[in-house]
Order: structure tokens, then sequence, then C-alpha cells
């Protein structure tokens, strides 16, 4: 017997959906997605071209994409009428053209608080081991070059009183400013909407309407705002200049939050004492200079690798597309209620 079912995005679909998987996922989360669905996998895990990515929309029910798939309004044109459900694996959705999808009437979903506390772990972790000099001083052991302990060798800061100047106070922000709070730091945000007081005090942070301000009075920044034109290249040249000398920036969110150029001169100079990034302006690409800065921190964009948020963001994206498949909202619809 055929099954037919009505989508919420006004698709027909006979039998079992068709979805195409655009990265290597993992094996228990494809397992179940091959159970549920026509379900087509990228075994070889590469990044799929623009051409690959249409051919996909325009074969399939359901796309789920990653960060690294960037899917404009050219693509979703070219989708045909098929693609229903873009069900992205991970909570950012800047890489999607989200009006495209709209016009189309493509539902979008996303994986929302998935990883939350793996993101804000890895923040705590550059904001504890870029003061101290942790980077440096795993590359002396590992060169051969460490000649043992002195009272003034790798002197570093420590964070304990400190101002901590958190851009972006959403899910990630709030959980970098409750574990910050443990470890005596002065917490300061600034964010498009004041939060409400009892959050304030539960986080013991004060909110900064001038952002400006915030560069040029805290001893170290960390960036949580999703990338777009109003956030791209936020932290300018003038920026960085405001900011006290000694200062630190890290840097969990996205690349284009950043301008590189001005960051590696600010290095260079002396001007700030340190840099953690995770996250780059032209990723994979990571510029030599920064790799080369002794007092600079580079991670592949670890954000949120953990075996633990990548399972529970799987479940998620499975969820969104049975719920889709049923006739019912996704519960992580973007935009929800615009059709």
């Amino acid at each position: 017997m055929t099954v037919v079912t009505d989508t919420p995005s006004g698709r027909r679909i006979e039998g079992k959906p068709r979805v195409h998987v655009t990265r290597h996922l993992l094996p228990e989360v494809e397992a179940r997605l091959g159970e549920l669905f026509d379900v087509e996998l990228n075994v070889e895990d590469r990044p799929m071209s623009r051409d690959e990515l249409i051919a996909a929309m325009q074969g399939s029910d359901v796309l789920v994409p990653t960060v690294t798939d960037r899917i404009d309004g050219e693509m979703i044109a070219a989708a045909g009428d098929r693609l229903g459900l873009i069900a992205n694996f991970g909570a950012g959705i800047e890489h999607i053209d989200l009006a495209a999808a709209r016009a189309r009437k493509i539902i979008v979903t996303n994986t929302p608080g998935v990883f939350t506390d793996d993101t804000a772990d890895l923040t705590l972790m550059l904001i504890l081991s870029v003061p101290r000099r942790l980077g440096e001083g795993s590359r002396l052991v590992r060169d051969g070059k460490w000649t043992g302990w002195a009272p003034t060798a790798m002197l570093g800061r420590c964070v304990g009183g400190k101002r901590l100047g958190i851009v972006g106070m959403g899910r990630i922000g709030q959980a970098v400013a409750h574990r910050a709070r443990a470890f005596g730091m002065e917490v300061v945000y600034h964010n498009r909407h004041r939060l409400p007081s009892s959050i304030e005090t539960m986080f013991g942070a004060r909110y900064e309407a001038d952002l400006d301000r915030l560069f040029a009075e805290s001893d170290i920044v960390s960036l949580h705002c999703p990338a777009s034109p109003a956030t791209r290249q936020l932290v300018n040249a003038e920026r960085l200049a405001a900011m006290k000398p000694g200062a630190y920036l890290i840097n969990t969110a996205r690349g284009d939050l950043i301008d590189e150029e001005a960051l590696i001169e600010a290095l260079q100079s002396g001007h700030l004492a340190g840099a953690g990034l995770d996250v780059f302006a032209r990723e994979p690409a990571v510029d030599p200079r920064l790799i080369a800065l002794p007092n600079v921190i580079t991670l592949p964009h670890l954000g949120s690798a953990t075996i633990e948020g990548r399972a529970h963001a799987g479940e998620k994206v499975i969820a969104n597309i049975r719920f889709w498949i049923d006739g019912h909202r996704p519960p992580d619809q973007v935009l929800e209620g615009w059709i």
C-alpha cells in the first residue's frame, strides 16, 4: 500500500520521504535516518559543491545541510517543486537564505540549544588558557625548549577579579556568564535587548548599552553573536584600538565577526596580550600569521565537537523531519508561523 502524506509546506509525499544529508553524521544517527526515510548519505564526508547541492535539493523532499553548506536564493530557486524542508544540522542558519526559502514555502528548521554547554565550556577553556599562556607553554615543552621552572618564567594573568565583556547574551552567552561567575569574574554584557533584571541577577551580569564602552573597559571580550550583515567585522580596528592595553579577545561564534587583518596588527604590536580563536573568516583556511603568533590559541572549530552534542543534534533533525512528514509544524521551525 502506498502511503500519501500532505506536509505543512503543501508538498504531497508518496511512500518514504527522500532525505539527502550533506555530511557524514554519527553512525547511530545515520542508521536511524536509514530506518525511517529513503536517505542519501555522504559516506565520503566531502563538502558538496554548489551544483551537487542543487541536484540534491532537486531530487529530495528534505535536505539536511550543515553550517559549511552555503544555500543562497539562486540555489533555492533552482531546487524545483519537490523540496519542502531544509532540516539544518546545527543552530546557526546564516548560511541559508531564509527569505528565499519563505518565498518558495520551504520550511527551515535548526537544532537550537544542543551545543550551548559544549560551546560555553570551550569558551571558558580559552578564557582561562589564553591569559595563563597555556598555548605558549605547550609549544615550549613540545619543542624541547623548556629549561625548567623559574620564578619569573612564563608569567600569565589570573582571571579572578577581571572584567569579562560578553557580546551577545543568548543561550551561549548566558552559559559563559554562569561559568565565569564561578571563577570570580565581573560580567558585563551587550545585547540587542536588555535581559530582565531577574536574569541579570542570576548571572551576576551588568548590562552595557554602549558596545564601544564595553570593548574599552573589559579585560577580556568574548563574542557570542550571530553572523549577519550588521555584525560583519563588528570587531574592527577602531574597537581593537580602544581595548585596554594587555586585554584579550575570545571568539567561538563566527569568524566574520572580526577584521582579522586588524586583529593581527593589534596582536603583533603587543596592544592585545592574546586571543583565543575557534572560528576564522575564511575557514578552513587560517591566516598563517595567526598560527605563528605565540600568544594566540587557534582551534579547528571545536565548539560543538562532542559526541553527546552531535548525537542530540541528529535526534533533533530526525524529530523535525518526522513532525513535518506527519503534517505538523516541526518543533524547531525557524521564523515560526511565517507561511
